[in-house]
């Protein structure tokens, strides 16, 4: 199974985005919070997201998730094409879809294809 690794600049927005995610897709969904300093302050950490990664890792590959600016920078240091990838999505929208993605049984390919498809969701009818 695809593991999902959510990397924001606040801990207790990627574990509340991480408990929304288990909360729609199911609690069988590997995903973990990687959020903020490892000191609590806000910022990212690359021995956390690199914890978060090793939680969630079961063979099948990890999609990072990650908010703006140095999450994406540092999650770019954990990356191993075809293993570990990252998305450039929508934080809450893309994580929901690659969850539901991941309890579907898809891929990592289809993983990230799901959660690159919330970048193009409309929340109002009309184009």
């Amino acid at each position: 199974m695809v593991g999902l690794v959510l990397v924001a600049h606040s801990a207790g927005l990627a574990s509340e985005v991480a408990a929304l995610v288990r909360g729609i897709a199911g609690s069988g969904v590997p995903v973990a919070a990687a959020g903020g300093t490892g000191d609590g302050g806000l910022g990212t950490s690359i021995d956390l997201i690199g914890r978060a990664l090793e939680s969630v890792d079961q063979g099948d590959g990890v999609l990072i998730i990650p908010d703006l600016g140095s999450s994406v920078l540092t999650s770019r240091l954990l990356e191993v094409p075809g293993r570990v990838v990252m998305a450039d999505v929508p934080f809450l929208e893309g994580a929901i879809a690659a969850a539901v993605a991941v309890g579907a049984g898809a891929s990592l390919a289809e993983v990230l294809a799901a959660a690159e498809e919330a970048r193009t969701y409309r929340k109002l009818g009309g184009t």
